[in-house]
């Protein structure tokens, strides 16, 4: 597959590319991250070959991140048109204003007219809810975000890192009122984060959203480059999260990665990109890039094709444990089909079914 190998977004006509250049690491404000020279290297390469997908949010590098993808546009007279330009609203630029920040309509409104701003165009793409805002009813940011959209100043919206009850619910008011509707998911998902195929990802399936991951190498931990060996000498950019990572769990999906990466000639990050952007349910996944070679590296993962064998082995050693429903509802197939085969699925009798008719009451 390659980067222009374009699938649309959910249930929208939008059409955007397979992995989606995440700018979080655009500017050093945050102490690390790509120079503004690099930073425009690295939208180059990915321009080059058929991206379109960019994906920043207000709060990245303290609204750096979207002034520098809003100076390159407009720099190389770009066609704005030919960009899918996503970012966020939610984080506080201006303490201590307790409306600055949140996802209440005045802050929604202002939020997106910064934005704007920053990236110095007339319109959003793609414009997301960065975290659930508690405090504010979902009604009012979903009649904000209809109104964004109907004045033009937005095209399509979505929610990241949101509960999928939350979700569910917004849609369905969404629905009922005839405003805009979500058209994608942003969540954290890699082979050290699946507890979102729990209720997440089946939510975004069912509702007709696209799920765009985010951190799908744990933030550079699936790239190999952490081992048990050097696990307590390095001290990785991102800190202490990433470190917290570094559990047994953690090296024996590495190990698995090794071995298949070794089979197809790849690298690992490919390998686990490559897992992800085949998911069920994915649409496009969010790569990050600090350096040019990163992002030749996790551009590599389109390329990589992971038979049902491979899969499997991932899948097994970086099975999680979900939730309640979701263990108990594996019982479903067993309990309604008894033995029966449907739709080529065999089930085991349900072991506490009456064996005979003289049995049933």
């Amino acid at each position: 597959m390659s980067l222009d190998h374009y699938v649309t977004l959910g249930r929208s006509g939008l059409r955007v590319s397979p992995f989606c250049l995440g700018a979080m690491t655009f500017g050093e404000d945050w102490g690390w991250g790509s120079r503004v020279g690099e930073a425009e290297a690295i939208l180059t390469r990915f321009l080059e070959q058929g991206g379109n997908f960019v994906d920043t949010a207000n709060a990245y590098t303290k609204g750096h991140s979207e002034k520098i993808l809003g100076d390159y546009v407009r720099q190389r007279s770009l066609r704005r048109d030919e960009l899918v330009i996503a970012t966020k609203f939610f984080a506080n630029l201006f303490p201590p204003d307790p409306n600055a920040g949140g996802a209440n309509r005045k802050s929604v409104m202002a939020a997106c007219d910064e934005s704007l701003r920053r990236l110095q165009t007339d319109y959003i793409d793609l414009y997301w809810m960065h975290l659930w805002d508690q405090f504010t009813p979902i009604d009012e940011t979903l009649r904000a975000l209809d109104d964004l959209v109907t004045s033009g100043k937005v095209r399509y919206i979505g929610f990241s890192d949101t509960p999928a009850w939350k979700v569910a619910q917004a849609q369905v008011i969404a629905g009922f009122r005839g405003w805009v509707p979500l058209v994608a998911l942003q969540i954290e998902y890699s082979l050290l984060e699946r507890t979102v195929e729990g209720e997440l990802v089946p939510m975004a399936r069912e509702l007709g959203l696209g799920v765009t991951p985010w951190s799908p190498l744990r933030g550079g931990v699936l790239t190999g480059k952490y081992t048990r060996q050097n696990m307590k000498d390095v001290e990785p950019g991102r800190g202490e999260r990433v470190k917290s990572y570094f559990t047994e769990q953690t090296f024996v999906i590495l190990d698995a990665l090794e071995r298949i990466a070794a089979d197809l000639n790849a690298t690992p990050a490919a390998v686990a990109l490559a897992w992800v952007q085949g998911r069920p349910g994915v649409d496009s996944t969010i790569i990050g890039a600090r350096t040019l070679d990163q992002l030749e590296a996790n551009l590599a993962g389109l390329m990589v094709q992971l038979d049902e064998a491979q899969v499997g082995v991932l899948d097994e050693v970086s099975t999680p444990t979900h939730s309640f429903p979701t263990s108990f509802l594996e019982m479903a197939p067993t309990v309604m089909h008894a033995g029966a085969t449907v739709n080529g699925v065999p089930s085991e009798p349900w072991p506490m079914a009456p064996a005979s008719d003289k049995e049933r009451y």
